[in-house]
């Protein structure tokens, strides 16, 4: 990005040329470099972008479903810019033009050594605020979905969530296992802990001797062990002290604080999708790590309430709704009910009914598939809506999604499956699906019988969950305790399917998108 910034800037001062770079391709559409596509769009007249793509972090493929290989040996998707402006050129209005190349390496390479800009057909993109992307998008729904509220924009309080740096050190499956770990750590001279708890080189935000000093400056207590949501259902411990760049390299104390010994949930979702369609969103009432929900896109953390802070100066002593009060007034104005209710809610409302109405929109399907394509570059978005009917059915709905996920609705304990084997078990070697049964051992003697294929392929943002939660345990043996969790994240799974469908139902009877709500 210095690199291009420099030739955008001799570029300008020469009043004339052409800027060539070959670059990661990741400029062209990342939300966080808006700002530099609107710069470059103002600086030059003319674009030619190919795109070589082979992003295998983004885990892309062809068009007609063929592996996509990467020009270079190298993780990243590659670009090729050519940018031009001409010395008389007065045009206010930039061209962007682009064409894409997939396929294998060899492909690639021939296409290249052959490849001519005015005999190669290339396609016009318009880039548009505010995210200026250099990609093409299906605009058919693109009116109507950014007639809806930003969820950023709409609460007062969002951040990433808990980023450790040294997950294998400070985060550990039981809480016995956490304080036994500290212990150990700052016990060993520096060199020895590297070497047992496998840390090798110091990172930007976690350095042993920081850690280390993090742990000493205070008598250690089990009341510094809390639990966090590691993944979807998969609640781990942490020692956490709450001071940056100490033994957890960010703990998010501005958010978490808000989450820590608190009557609290908060909504986890990414501001990108960068692999598959939209689906990353779980609940959470205790902390919850940066990859929550995905381990590709940072997850960031919306709270429903906000609490003064303790020991500092605060506006005020009671709690707060983690919404602005501007959304309050739309909202109120929008369903035509009176703000009177405590906080200058909507009448007769409760902040946690607001959340499960955001919950149960960012589940529906049929919201997932039709704005898929503005899912991927921004927080996602939410309609007004002015049938108070529609409203409170999908409240309902959207409340019993919210039980489910935060492990609390009684139907948990109907389990549909069976376990298969000892209790405990033997350890977790293999995780596999077969027969309505998912294995976890090679010789497939033991595991949970009765499992509906539909909820074994069940995702949450980046992670397939039944399979994740017990490959996340391969070594380790399944208590009773693990066995009955396990049993219930089935049950939970299986009735997120069928909610889903149903707030789809529900959206239907009232109109549809987008004639159910007050968006056009």
């Amino acid at each position: 990005m210095k690199f291009i910034r420099i030739g955008q800037i001799t570029i300008g001062k020469s009043g004339f040329g052409i800027l060539g770079y070959i670059t990661n391709h990741g400029y062209l559409d990342n939300p966080t470099f808006r700002g530099m596509r609107q710069s470059l769009l103002q600086s030059f007249q003319r674009y030619q972008v190919v795109d070589l793509h082979g992003n295998t972090k983004k885990k892309e493929v062809a068009p007609d479903g063929t592996p996509d290989a990467n020009v270079f040996d190298i993780q990243q998707g590659v670009a090729i810019g050519l940018y031009a402006r001409s010395w008389n050129n007065k045009s206010s209005v930039a061209t962007v033009l682009r064409s894409d190349i997939f396929g294998c390496r060899e492909k690639k390479y021939k296409i290249l050594a052959s490849y001519a800009l005015d005999q190669t057909p290339l396609e016009q993109v318009l880039p548009t605020s505010p995210l200026y992307l250099f990609v093409r998008q299906d605009q058919t729904y693109r009116k109507e979905y950014e007639s809806m509220l930003l969820l950023s924009d709409i609460t007062q309080l969002h951040s990433v969530g808990v980023v450790t740096a040294r997950d294998h050190l400070t985060i550990a499956f039981t809480r016995d296992e956490i304080w036994e770990r500290v212990n150990r750590f700052i016990s060993l001279k520096e060199e020895e802990a590297r070497k047992e708890f496998d840390l090798r080189n110091d990172v930007r935000d976690w350095k042993i001797s920081l850690a280390k000093e993090d742990l000493i400056s205070r008598p250690l207590s089990q009341k510094g062990i809390k639990p966090i949501l590691y993944r979807p259902f998969d609640i781990r411990y942490l020692y956490y002290t709450g001071k940056n760049k100490g033994f957890i390299g960010q703990p998010a104390t501005a958010i978490m604080s808000h989450m820590i010994d608190k009557e609290n949930f908060g909504i986890m979702t990414t501001r990108k999708v960068e692999i598959g369609m939209f689906g990353h969103i779980i609940c959470s009432k205790i902390m919850t790590e940066s990859h929550s929900v995905s381990l590709k896109e940072v997850n960031y953390l919306f709270p429903v309430w906000i609490y003064p802070r303790e020991g500092g100066l605060a506006l005020s002593l009671q709690k707060q709704p983690n919404l602005k009060p501007q959304f309050l007034r739309t909202m109120a104005d929008t369903l035509k009910i009176s703000q009177e209710g405590t906080y200058n809610l909507p009448n007769n409302f409760e902040i946690e009914v607001i959340f499960h109405y955001i919950y149960a929109i960012l589940h529906s399907p049929e919201y997932r598939s039709r704005y898929s394509e503005f899912l991927k570059f921004d927080f996602p978005r939410l309609p007004l809506i002015a049938n108070l009917d529609l409203f409170q059915s999908l409240a309902k709905l959207g409340g019993v999604l919210v039980a489910l996920h935060l492990m609390e609705a009684p139907k948990l304990n109907k389990h549909i499956t069976k376990w298969k084997g000892n209790t405990p078990s033997g350890e977790v070697e293999k995780v596999t699906f077969a027969d309505n049964t998912v294995w976890i051992d090679k010789a497939q003697s033991q595991g949970f019988r009765g499992v509906p294929e539909e909820v074994w392929n069940f995702h949450i943002g980046g992670y397939q969950v039944c399979e994740k939660w017990l490959k996340d345990r391969k070594g380790r043996k399944l208590t009773s305790e693990d066995i009955d969790h396990y049993q219930e994240i089935i049950v939970a799974l299986n009735e997120t399917i069928r909610i889903m469908a149903e707030i789809d139902e529900v959206i239907n009877q009232h109109g549809g998108w987008p004639g159910a709500f007050n968006v056009s």
